[in-house]
């Protein structure tokens, strides 16, 4: 259920942004769909929602999802106040590189890596397998990150 709550925030957000120049009426209140403007907004609402659902749920505060939310919404309003699609394009970008930093400095601090500590519980490795494991980690976040920005400058809006 956890996947399918955190993944509901990206297709609503793909749901209006394909709704671009649509209105959408309910009673007195009114809206039409600005694209990626629109979108953002969406985004914004729902991964904040999703994040007050899980906390309300479990009965605790999952960190990764708690600083996904504040940096969709401090990236969404960048967006949403300054016009300006590149803010919420960089987002995913920022967000796998601070994590590939946290896992990065994480082989120097402490005895475990933060691999380990996320999930020293359900596997037993060797500590050698746990920081081979975390340089994949960080290699996914900043190639990911990279691809991100890469398709942003790469690929017009209207392409996807």
């Amino acid at each position: 259920m956890k996947q399918i709550l955190e993944f509901l925030p990206i297709v609503l957000f793909f749901g209006a942004y394909q709704m671009d120049g649509e209105t959408l009426t309910a009673g007195a209140w009114s809206h039409t769909f600005d694209g990626l403007f629109s979108a953002t907004a969406v985004l914004m609402i729902a991964t904040t929602a999703v994040w007050l659902i899980m906390l309300t749920i479990t009965q605790r505060n999952d960190k990764r999802l708690m600083w996904m939310m504040v940096a969709v919404v401090a990236f969404g309003t960048a967006t949403l106040v300054l016009r300006d699609q590149r803010f919420i394009q960089w987002k995913p970008t920022v967000f796998n590189w601070v994590l590939a930093a946290l896992f990065f400095g994480s082989q120097f601090v402490g005895k475990k890596t933060l691999l380990e500590r996320l999930a020293g519980q359900q596997l037993v490795l060797s500590v050698v397998i746990w920081k081979r494991l975390n340089v994949l980690w960080v290699t996914n976040f900043v190639t990911v990150g990279a691809l991100n920005l890469y398709v942003a400058y790469q690929y017009e809006e209207a392409f996807f």
